[in-house]
């Protein structure tokens, strides 16, 4: 009835050494009851022969079996190789020796191959092949330790090794397995690493002039000098301040620009490179390109010196013209000891400043208004003309409307009538004409709101039209059209009286004059006559036009106003009657007479 079979492990590792353990359970996981033997004593039994008993004698106990993976822990085969690869980009070297260490590590079969890193070699160095096993051929064969020898290629991945040499224990271990190791060969160097590691040949320089002793001699002292780069002939060309360092320890020439605040240019310091400048070159051939020639001393003839520098002078670097205009004062003291210069008078080359041209404001056209018109004179991105907030906060929503009439030769004309609106917040005017029904003329708008100018003033400095100019009676003249004021709304008068010390005192008597008539009809109205009785007697004379049968109410008002004919808004008494007589209303006499 037994199902498991399972063999107990007796096999264990302890600090990274493998060694053998008695089992703790039987076959299946059955119980092992403790020996009061030893080991030895045990062996001693199954070894010793049967003296005392029949039967077969016992055989040996077979030897302890151990595994591979535990006989050949951490036991490596090491070969010195290398191999060759191909440099296609360099000129100086045509194929790079590499040396690396091929391990092979005999307890699973696998190989790794390492490459000793060198410092700032620019090479991928290290592990160039991690530990596994190797494929020898296509059949799915794998590398084995009897495959390895020395003096041999060994072809991995494509690329060839050479065994050169090994250690002490792989060569110990290969003939212990009686295989005859080659002997060692030498392990070849990279050509372009001995190459570098040769030392350089020091270069020889003329006997004179002295290099170096020009060196020591002007080291750190430069001569400075100021010029001007005139860039005028190219498109925004421009005169280019710049300061130009003669270095005497090497006879090299640095330019560098001038730059000012908010000058619009870029700001790198160094206009041309500190470098030899060439003066005059040798003759060379005219088809060569020029732009591609590396300038060499053999192209050369003669090459710029502190005596071709100097005040006053014009010197082309690199196609590039200066005027050199003044210098420092270590400059100063150079040419005066060593070429006997005494005149240093700097150059004069400030620009002289331009004639302001006065700006000439072309005439208006008729397009707009004129302030809106003139922002485009005054900038290239036209803005709006500038608003007085205050004044259009203080006077917002207030107007003063006044009634007009057209000055016209057409007969038409002159029965049209107009409310002019004068807008005190932006001091605009509008007109708009009230429709009259059969007349022929449309009315509604007849002026959009826009500033007015007063006859005679000039486009430049335009006078529009005031609060001031507006009096009974006076004649506005509006884009050619002229209109006469013939009335004004009370609101006028209420204003102008509240504001006095603003306007004349002409323009206010003007209005007051107008309506003083108005006045004096109201006071007469509203005085001696008790509101009780008033309301009475219009009961009474509703009550009599009702009996009239039909009664024309317009032309009843129309005939009032034939009868004003000058608009002060009340009638005598006989005028009253008659009018009165001849609609027949009302009927009753002492009614009449109370009216």
């Amino acid at each position: 009835q037994k199902t498991s079979f399972h063999r107990p492990q007796t096999l264990d590792f302890k600090n990274g050494y493998a060694f053998s353990r008695l089992p703790r359970e039987g076959v299946g996981g059955d119980t092992l009851f403790e020996n009061l033997l030893s080991q030895d004593e045990l062996d001693d039994l199954c070894t010793r022969g049967a003296t005392l008993t029949y039967g077969q004698v016992k055989r040996p106990a077979p030897s302890r079996f151990t595994p591979a993976f535990v006989a050949y822990d951490k036991k490596v085969l090491k070969f010195d190789a290398y191999f060759q690869e191909e440099v296609p980009v360099s000129p100086e070297e045509h194929y790079r020796v590499r040396q690396v260490g091929l391990y092979y590590y005999l307890e699973d079969d696998s190989m790794c191959i390492i490459e000793p890193k060198v410092k700032n070699s620019g090479l991928l160095q290290g592990k160039l092949m991690k530990r596994h096993r190797v494929p020898k051929n296509e059949h799915g064969d794998y590398y084995h330790w009897k495959d390895l020898n020395l003096g041999i290629d060994l072809t991995i991945y494509g690329r060839t090794y050479r065994l050169v040499n090994c250690d002490s224990f792989t060569k110990v271990f290969l003939e212990s397995q009686g295989i005859v190791v080659n002997p060692p060969e030498e392990l070849l160097s990279d050509p372009y690493t001995e190459q570098r590691r040769m030392p350089v040949q020091k270069r020889i320089m003329p006997a004179s002039p002295d290099p170096f002793q020009q060196f020591l001699t002007y080291d750190t002292k430069v001569l400075r000098f100021y010029a001007i780069w005139d860039d005028t002939n190219c498109a925004f060309g421009d005169h280019h301040p710049c300061i130009i360092h003669y270095f005497l320890a090497d006879d090299t020439v640095e330019v560098r620009e001038v730059h000012k605040r908010n000058d619009g240019r870029d700001p790198f310091p160094v206009l041309m490179r500190r470098q030899r400048l060439p003066k005059v070159f040798v003759d060379k051939n005219k088809n060569f390109p020029s732009c591609v020639l590396e300038i060499t001393d053999h192209e050369v003839q003669e090459w710029y010196s502190p005596k071709d520098f100097g005040i006053g002078k014009t010197v082309t670097l690199l196609g590039r013209t200066f005027l050199i205009y003044d210098c420092d004062k270590f400059t100063q003291d150079f040419y005066r000891e060593k070429y006997g210069i005494t005149d240093f008078q700097p150059v004069d080359v400030n620009k002289k400043p331009l004639e302001k041209v006065p700006q000439v404001i072309p005439p208006y056209n008729g397009f707009g208004i004129p302030e809106d018109s003139l922002q485009n004179c005054l900038s290239l991105f036209p803005k709006p003309p500038r608003k007085d907030i205050i004044k259009m906060l203080e006077n917002n929503h207030k107007v003063l409307r006044y009634q007009v009439a057209l000055e016209s030769p057409v007969p038409e004309d002159k029965n049209r009538h107009f409310i002019l609106s004068y807008f005190l917040s932006d001091d605009t005017i509008s007109i708009y004409e009230p429709p009259v029904k059969n007349s022929g003329i449309p009315g509604g708008k007849y002026l959009k709101r826009t500033k007015v100018t007063k006859p005679g003033s000039a486009p430049e400095n335009p006078i529009y039209y005031e609060a001031s100019d507006f009096t009974i009676g006076s004649t506005i003249e509006v884009f050619g059209h002229r209109f006469v004021i013939t009335d004004a709304d009370e609101y006028v008068l209420n204003y102008l009286e509240r504001n006095a010390e603003s306007f004349p005192a002409a323009t206010v008597q003007s209005i007051r004059d107008h309506f003083l008539p108005r006045k004096v009809v109201v006071e007469t109205t509203s005085s001696g006559i008790p509101k009780k009785d008033l309301d009475d007697l219009i009961v009474e004379v509703q009550k009599e036009l009702k009996l009239q049968q039909p009664f024309n109410t317009k032309q009843f008002h129309e005939a009032f106003h034939h009868f004003d004919k000058e608009g002060t808004g009340f009638l005598d008494k006989a005028r009253f009657l008659n009018v009165c007589d001849r609609f027949n209303v009302p009927t009753s006499t002492i009614l009449l007479k109370k009216v």
